[in-house]
């Protein structure tokens, strides 16, 4: 009997520590100059209770609006927004007791930088204000080096107001790090450039690019979680446009929108992410509507709606789903909070907690490991 019971005594340990386990950083990048922030903060959140807590914060980092983490969890990547004195900035970061010690910052020739990746050779940003995309070298002490290469888009739309020149709004890396796809939202393009990581000066190839629906200003995209199907959704009506995607080439599947059919206001879609199981995606809108809506993602790619909820706040610019799936937080620009929402696994709808972090201007959410 004694096998028996260590046996089964191991098995409720590992479930008991395993639960205890769920513990994450959640790191957020903020506006600076709109209210009292610091720039990036540090929390650590349980994905079991929805609980969190502060553990660490920057001081004196302007705009660092959009943020990225190395696959190793050391070092984490920043950009500033601050019109023609734009940078990014290197942090080393300890990630039990959530401290980020500045590096260093470059320029990235590019104004306004609005989201950053990284891999283990680059640094890559989206520049709204001048529509170009830069690519920074990486050290080994994980400190940016100099810009590598800079690509310009080019053209406009047909909205006279936002679209009047070309507006780069992200950059993400392809599964299988082959390539990097770029929405511009000014142009109504997404752009797939062949990736080329080693390289001194030629880093981003262009391979080909694809139109959306003129004047839908797309802004951000995910990737389904088998790489097969793309997501983009554009800022300026509201539309997700599903893309079939195979070696850097996307072919258009289906179309649906964040707004209701009835919708009169301003619309403002803001952010995309897709559950950890693979199974629901969800949208943010702001505007009028200030709502997240969850969709089904059906085996050919197409979405079947789900739920359009209230955000609980004022301009929900970016959002993040725990590494578990438990959660869902939405961080608001305007109001200056992050409402937590529980989700459920199986229908993929949304209950808000009534909990919420109050946050000066959050605008961008991470979660990473301890």
């Amino acid at each position: 009997m004694k096998p028996i019971y260590f046996y089964l005594l191991l098995i409720f340990t590992t479930v008991v520590v395993q639960a205890q386990e769920k513990k994450f950083n959640l790191l957020i990048g903020t506006y600076t100059k709109s209210c009292d922030s610091k720039g990036i903060y540090v929390y650590e959140f349980d994905s079991n209770t929805g609980d969190f807590k502060l553990k660490s914060n920057t001081e004196n980092i302007i705009n660092p609006s959009y943020l990225a983490v190395s696959s190793d969890n050391k070092f984490v990547y920043s950009v500033s927004e601050n019109d023609k004195k734009s940078s990014v900035s290197a942090f080393g970061f300890n990630s039990k007791s959530g401290k980020l010690d500045f590096i260093n910052y470059q320029n990235p020739n590019g104004l306004n930088p609005c989201y950053i990746i990284n891999d283990e050779k680059n640094v890559i940003t989206a520049n709204y204000s001048s529509g170009t995309i830069s690519i920074l070298g990486k050290n080994n002490d994980g400190s940016i080096g100099e810009v590598k290469q800079v690509v310009q888009h080019t053209g406009k739309s047909i909205n006279a107001k936002r679209q009047e020149a070309a507006h780069a709004h992200m950059v993400y890396f392809s599964p299988d790090k082959k390539y990097v796809l770029a929405i511009d939202l000014g142009t109504d393009k997404v752009y797939s450039y062949q990736y080329n990581a080693n390289s001194a000066t030629e880093v981003l190839q262009l391979k080909s690019s694809f139109d959306v629906k003129a004047g839908s200003g797309p802004r951000h995209l995910i990737f389904s979680k088998d790489g097969k199907y793309v997501y983009v959704l554009q800022e300026l009506d509201g539309t997700i446009t599903s893309f079939s995607y195979a070696k850097g080439i996307l072919n258009k599947v289906s179309e649906t929108r964040v707004v209701a059919s009835d919708f009169k206001g301003d619309i403002g879609a803001a952010d995309i992410h897709i559950s950890p199981d693979g199974k629901f995606l969800y949208a943010t809108n702001r505007g009028t509507a200030n709502d997240i809506s969850a969709f089904k993602i059906l085996k050919n790619g197409k979405l079947d709606f789900v739920q359009r909820t209230s955000t609980l706040g004022k301009g929900p610019r970016n959002f993040a789903i725990d590494p578990t799936g438990n959660f869902l937080l939405v961080g608001h620009q305007y109001t200056n909070d992050i409402v937590i929402f529980k989700r459920d696994a199986i229908t993929g709808s949304l209950t808000a907690t009534g909990t919420k972090i109050e946050l000066c201007s959050p605008v961008c959410l991470v979660f990473t490991n301890i």
